[in-house]
Formats: structure tokens, sequence, C-alpha cells
């Protein structure tokens, strides 16, 4: 690149996309101990014969019934666990796009999906293992 202003605009998208990963990564990794968090106080709850529990939501803590706090819960990691997978299907688009911008073939492997149940029966089919 001979133009200095398109090498620096060039360079500032790279490192506004180099940013955007760090932060998705970030994010996922402080969402996953917040899943971990949530999956342990299920545990623990269902390991409890209280009936009222109680229960931190945000800066308020509040007792609830413990049916009322599972269902709490288990809602919080369902939302969580979305919020998980659509951050890493953007991260895989965000990588590749990051690494077609440096000129690098796109990682082997990134965009592969796990086979579903069906698939996998069939394959049991096809192998012999029914």
């Amino acid at each position: 690149m001979d133009n200095p202003d398109k090498s620096l605009q060039y360079l500032k998208e790279l490192e506004s996309l180099g940013e955007e990963i760090l932060v998705d990564r970030q994010e996922i990794i402080a969402l996953d101990k917040r899943r971990n968090e949530t999956r342990e106080g299920l545990r623990e709850l269902k390991n409890s014969k209280v009936t009222k529990t109680w229960f931190a939501l945000g800066p308020l803590l509040l007792k609830f019934p413990t049916n009322k706090v599972e269902n709490l819960l288990k809602k919080d990691q369902v939302q969580v666990d979305a919020e998980i997978n659509k951050l890493r299907s953007n991260l895989k688009v965000k990588v590749n796009l990051l690494r077609d911008m440096e000129h690098q073939p796109p990682v082997p492997g990134l965009m592969l999906k796990p086979m579903s149940k069906q698939e996998m029966n069939a394959m049991g089919h096809v192998l012999g293992r029914c």
C-alpha cells in the first residue's frame, strides 16, 4: 500500500476487529463463569431441604421459595447458554474475517458443527453398529 492514509485505515480496521475478538472472548469467559456458578447453585438447591432460600438479585438479597429460585436459575442458565452460543458463532465469523484481512487462510475446522442424533444413528447403521 503506497498511500499512507489507506495503510493507516487498514491498520485501524485490523486493530478494531482484533479488539472486538478479544472483547467477545472475555465476555464468553465471564458468561461461562456465571453459567458454572448458576449450575453450582442449582445443584446445591437440589441437595437442600429448605423451603425458602436467600437469593441475590442484583444488589438486593431476597428470600424466595426454593422452587421459584430454581426456576429463575434454570431460566438464567438457558439465557446464558444462548448468549454464549451466539457470541461463539459471531466470534468464528470475526476470526475468519480478521484472517482474510491479514491475507491468511481460514482456520481449518473452525466452522465445523457437531453431528445431530439422526446423523449419528445413520452413521451407526452404515458402520453396522445397530
